[in-house]
Formats: structure tokens, C-alpha cells, sequence
């Protein structure tokens, strides 16, 4: 049936819709990167998002059950140029479209997704509405995603206990992605995902080595009040964040945060450090970023750089074990040679144990 993208500005595309849902709304996005939709189509960090893929083919690879990053699909719509109806990949067991059917996600093809990228880099990221029927658009009805709580949505709601390493790390869940838990229990630990209002008292009951804050969606002022217990949890355990946790150390530690445009989306945002001046390929889907002329006074000092707009994509900390990334050192698919910051976030858990030893 026929499908329409409505944006903010009034502009209409027109597609072919599948699935149900003939009404949604969201902020729309777009992705760069030429593979991953299934990644994206079930990032937690995508809630409330509607997705426009840059890449003009999707669906080619098909869809398997190996590489969703959480249990249920959470992107508010897929929009993409040209569908391809059937996976030619040798793990493939369903394609796009049946996939999309079946988590509820409306996909609309054969739209000048081009069209949309240019509006969306020209006019920043911005409400939408996708619609069958253009006489029940109404934005005054719609809320900002900024002004919305959708962390809550996508945290478990109570503790959840993987793998039985020596080491036990506890991980903030503001939408944590299942890579995320993978190289962690790849590095034999132990996991314990928390909610993502648990307080510190109930995280320091459970004597973790050391504590992770995940990636997550929407804007990171909205968890204004768990800032206090964060910043008691990196003062008292080694402390890696990632995406939002990043952003909420920094807000932790008195920094501030500001809404880019539109957003760094995609599998190929070039990020260089500091302090070697190695360059890094990253994954990256953020909507915001770390002011920083904000950072003085907090402690922290920039670690990675982004090369295309010089924002900051990684903080350490003067005087605390605290260590954080903005890109996804994670990412399936994406590169992998920022995934060894695991290993030094896990040698930073070490070298802490080691000082509770001889202290």
C-alpha cells in the first residue's frame, strides 16, 4: 500500500508500506553505513527513531538470529531506497521484510531517501510522521524525543546474572546492546545487569570489580536525578561508559551536554586519540555530545577526538578510574580495532583489585 514520510518542515515522500502499522511517529535519522540494518533495527538506542539507510540496497545479506543486539526490535520505522526481497547470505534465515512484519516495525521502500538525508543535514534531526493517510498528520500532537523518557522502556527491571567469571562487572542497563555483554563475558566475566535506576547502596551490595554504564537512547538530561549515585559509583569502582553512560559521567562530574544537528550515525565516523594520534574507524548513533569547554573543574580530559567536527568521542579521568567512549567499540558490524578498549578498561579493573590487595 502506499506509505507516506511526513517531516516537520511539511515536506511529503512517498513509498510502499508493509507491515500493520499504518500511524507512527518518531524523530527521524539517518544511518551511513552500507551494512547493519539488522543491528540497527533492534539497537536499543534507536527507541522512538525512525531510521533512513544512506545505502541505497538493504536487505541483500537477509536476516539471521545471531546478530540482533537485544531481544526485541526497537526502531520506530525503517526507510530505505531499494529492498531486496531475499538474503544471499549463507546464514540468512529470513529476509527484511517477514522480519520487520514480525517485530511490528512498519518498512517503506522506494523512497528518495536521498531527498530526506539532504533535509534532515539542512534542517538538523527533526520530528515525523509515517502515514497512509496525510488528513491524520497533526505535530502538535507529537512530543519531542528530547522531552521524552525512553530509557525506562528499554532497561530490565530487574537484575539479571550472565556468565561466572573471576571477574564481576556490574552493567548499568540504559539499553545496553547484547555485543556489549559479549565481549564481556568473551573477557570471562561475570555480568550483573541492573535496571537503570538501581541505586548505589544496591550496586555496591553486590561487591563488583568494577561497574559499565551502556549506551541507551534519548537525551541524557532527562536522567538527571540518577546523577548523584553515578558519580558515587566511579568514585568508588573502576568505571567504563559507553554512548549515553559516557554522557552521564560527564554530566556526573559537572560537565554539560548539547544536541548535535543531526546525529553520528553509521559504521565510518573517524575518530583520532589524544594522546597517540591514532586514527580509529568507529560505529557510532548519538544524538549528543560532551560540551567541551564544559570540562574544566570535573577532572576529566579528552581522550578521542571526531576528525569531521572535532566533538568529543572519549573522556578520562584525572584522578579516578573512570574511562569513556562515545563510539561503539562493540560494534557487529563495524570495525573492531577499537574493541581492545575492553581489555583496558578490564586491566584498569585489575590494577584497582590489586591495589585493595596491598592496601
Amino acid at each position: 500500500m502506499k506509505g507516506y514520510i511526513v517531516l516537520e518542515t511539511g515536506e511529503v515522500f512517498e513509498g510502499e508500506l508493509t507491515g500493520d502499522q499504518k500511524h507512527v511517529h518518531g524523530e527521524i535519522v539517518f544511518f551511513t553505513g552500507m551494512t547493519g540494518y539488522q543491528e540497527v533495527m533492534t539497537d536499543p538506542s534507536f527507541k522512538g527513531q525512525m531510521v533512513v539507510f544512506t545505502y541505497p540496497l538493504i536487505g541483500n545479506y537477509g536476516v539471521n538470529a545471531v546478530d540482533n543486539e537485544s531481544r526485541s526490535s526497537q526502531a520506530a520505522a525503517l526507510i530505505v531506497h531499494k529492498l531486496s526481497d531475499e538474503g544471499y547470505h549463507y546464514d540468512s534465515e529470513d529476509n527484511l521484510t517477514t522480519s520487520c512484519a514480525k517485530a511490528g516495525i512498519p518498512l517503506l521502500t522506494g523512497v528518495d531517501t536521498r531527498a530526506i538525508v539532504k533535509r534532515i543535514r539542512e534542517k538538523g534531526d527533526m520530528r515525523a510522521i509515517l502515514t497512509t493517510d496525510l488528513k491524520e498528520v497533526d505535530f502538535e500532537l507529537i512530543p519531542n524525543l528530547a522531552d521524552q523518557d525512553v530509557v525506562a522502556d528499554v532497561s530490565v527491571t530487574k537484575p539479571m546474572q550472565l556468565g561466572s567469571g573471576d571477574t564481576h562487572i556490574v552493567v548499568m542497563d540504559y539499553g545496553y546492546k547484547k555485543s556489549i555483554i559479549d565481549h564481556l563475558l568473551d573477557l570471562d566475566c561475570k555480568v550483573t545487569v541492573m535496571p537503570f535506576h538501581s541505586t548505589f547502596e544496591e550496586v555496591e551490595a553486590l561487591k563488583p570489580d568494577g561497574v559499565l554504564l551502556s549506551n541507551g537512547p534519548g537525551n541524557p538530561k532527562r536522567l538527571v536525578h540518577l546523577l548523584p549515585s553515578i558519580k558515587k559509583l566511579a568514585m568508588t569502582f573502576p568505571t567504563m561508559g559507553i554512548c549515553l553512560g559516557h554522557q552521564l559521567l560527564a554530566l556526573a562530574f559537572g560537565a554539560d551536554t548539547e544536541k548535535l544537528r543531526f546525529g553520528h550515525r553509521g559504521a565510518n565516523q573517524p575518530v583520532i586519540d589524544c594522546m597517540t594520534n591514532k586514527v580509529y574507524m568507529t560505529s557510532q548513533n548519538h544524538s549528543y555530545v560532551v560540551k567541551e569547554d564544559s570540562l574544566i573543574q570535573t577532572g576529566f580530559s579528552p581522550k578521542f577526538m571526531n576528525i569531521n567536527d572535532s566533538s568529543i568521542e572519549g573522556l578520562i579521568h584525572n584522578e579516578w578510574a573512570v574511562m569513556t567512549l562515545q563510539f561503539h567499540p562493540e560494534a557487529h558490524p563495524g570495525p573492531s580495532d577499537s574493541a581492545h578498549y575492553f581489555n583496558d578498561f578490564m586491566q584498569m579493573v585489575h590494577k584497582k583489585g590489586r591495589e585493595k590487595t596491598y592496601a
